[in-house]
């Protein structure tokens, strides 16, 4: 699919400043919104939505449908009238610059249980009918991701693969007997899916009056430890426990000398195939219901995917697998008719992974911090190499931001060694003609926003000129990722306008 010309910002929800410990669905992402219509961008990029489970990252998450209640706005549940104003005045004091995830899931999920209460008690009957109607609209993903969660929660929070042996094999008899005992369980949580989903498409409309899109991601693969997993085993490589043969994760890269082993389950694409990758479909139906262009994950993985033997330590030993390739592509082209999906061929990429990309029509991605190294894909990340069909960054969320990664003289996030970060850096002052004066985010940020790439995306951290210490995630790094967030105040006038006139200039 084309793309018009334009540009905007990479900021997750999270990253928000929040009054309560975690970005929300709340005023601050409205003032987000002014914020970027004020600088004249009409894209706003944001991670996966869905509910994070291991090691907080929006890429591990309990369910590929459902949304994150942690980033409900409980003010917007207090100006409804759904919860008590005394319920807010306990909370704790939360850091503003990054994000504990522990103690925000502690007091969140006791506010949204007391929400939930006054709404069945207390709501409107006109919430409560809208509140049927989701539940029915959502009925082929909502009954086994609360479920899951309920059931999750009364055994402790451990695994699935690890429950009493009806409940993991889905016996139906179990599965009833569980649901009628947990049944207020399963209404909270399927009221907070309900209040999640309205509140985005409030901001989303809200977003749509101002000329700015949405841009969402898909990640390739699911968590093991989840709903779709435990729900639909026989669409991944399990054993008779649930337990996987084999995990997902890439070889060794610019990142990690022995690769990275994330440990996703792989999909057995015959099965999928079978029927016409119904689930795939059914998810990218669910996910473009709430943003107007999607980030496709590892697109790499649907041409060919790594593939890790179970107990390897790291993902050098694997081998690469054929993908579903075009089938899987010209499937959703049939649902879907053009797909507004933007392709992240970061990596090993292969003369057969971008024939798949083109003969689909799906812009690729350009990351400018890679253009002036020794990766080999370093000549086609120059902006004199641009094609139109392409997201050009400055950076993306596995990156150190732009002015940490210029700090740096050592190469502690990659595999390069202090001379080739030497090179680099003379390298890139070469090509971008810096003098000693220049901010050097603003100097990317400019390079990509005067390319031909159709759309430039900046992430936030490299607008306010941010350090190693806004970076969102380290590859490989197991805790500390995803914390980041943004202070008030920080959203400048000045900020804004400066980011508008290079809009202006570019023709954005």
């Amino acid at each position: 699919m084309k793309f018009s010309r334009s540009s905007g910002i990479l900021l997750h929800i999270t990253s928000l400043p929040a009054s309560f410990g975690i970005g929300d669905l709340g005023s601050s992402a409205y003032e987000f919104a002014d914020f970027l219509a004020a600088a004249g961008q009409r894209l706003w990029q944001v991670l996966p939505l869905n509910p994070t489970g291991y090691g907080d990252s929006p890429y591990q998450c309990f369910s590929a449908f459902a949304g994150n209640p942690l980033l409900i706005s409980l003010e917007h549940l207090r100006d409804a009238g759904t919860l008590p104003a005394s319920d807010l005045a306990s909370a704790p004091s939360f850091s503003e610059a990054s994000v504990d995830y522990g103690a925000v899931i502690d007091f969140k999920f006791r506010v949204l249980r007391r929400a939930a209460q006054v709404f069945f008690a207390d709501g409107s009957r006109a919430d409560h009918a809208a509140f049927e109607h989701f539940c029915e609209s959502a009925r082929p993903w909502l009954d086994d991701f609360a479920l899951f969660m309920a059931l999750k929660q009364q055994q402790g929070g451990v695994m699935w693969t690890r429950w009493e042996p009806s409940v993991r094999r889905r016996d139906s008899g179990a599965l009833e007997q569980w649901s009628c005992k947990l049944a207020p369980e399963l209404k909270a949580r399927k009221y907070w899916q309900f209040e999640f989903f309205r509140q985005w498409e409030a901001l989303k409309h809200y977003c749509q009056e101002r000329g700015i899109r949405f841009m969402g991601d898909v990640p390739i693969y699911v968590a093991h430890d989840s709903a779709d997993v435990w729900s639909r085993p026989d669409m991944f490589r399990l054993d008779d426990q649930g337990m996987p043969s084999v995990v997902s994760g890439v070889p060794p890269d610019y990142f990690s000398a022995t690769g990275q082993l994330w440990g996703n389950p792989i999909y057995r694409w015959d099965v999928l195939a079978a029927n016409g990758y119904q689930w795939w479909i059914e998810r990218f139906r669910a996910t473009l219901s709430l943003f107007d262009m999607v980030r496709l994950d590892h697109f790499r993985g649907f041409e060919a995917y790594w593939e890790i033997p179970v107990g390897e330590t790291t993902a050098v030993h694997g081998r690469w697998v054929k993908g579903p390739g075009e089938t899987f592509l010209s499937a959703l082209q049939d649902a879907f008719g053009g797909l507004p999906i933007v392709a992240e061929n970061l990596g090993v990429i292969t003369p057969a992974v971008e024939e798949l990309r083109q003969e689909f029509g799906l812009p690729g991605m350009a990351l400018l911090q890679f253009a002036f190294g020794n990766d080999p894909q370093g000549p086609s990340f120059r902006p004199h190499n641009y094609a139109r069909d392409l997201v050009a960054y400055t950076g993306g969320h596995d990156n150190d931001t732009t002015v940490g990664w210029w700090s740096s003289s050592g190469a502690s996030d990659s595999t390069r060694t202090p001379e080739d970060v030497r090179q680099e850096h003379d390298f890139a002052r070469a090509y971008l003609g810096l003098h000693e004066s220049d901010e050097i985010n603003w100097a990317l940020i400019r390079a990509v926003l005067a390319s031909v790439a159709d759309v430039a995306i900046i992430p936030l951290q490299d607008v306010l000129g941010l350090g190693t210490e806004a970076r969102m995630n380290l590859p490989g790094r197991v805790s500390g990722n995803w914390k980041w967030r943004y202070r008030r105040g920080a959203l400048t006038g000045e900020l804004s306008g400066r980011l508008r006139s290079l809009t202006t200039i570019y023709d954005r």
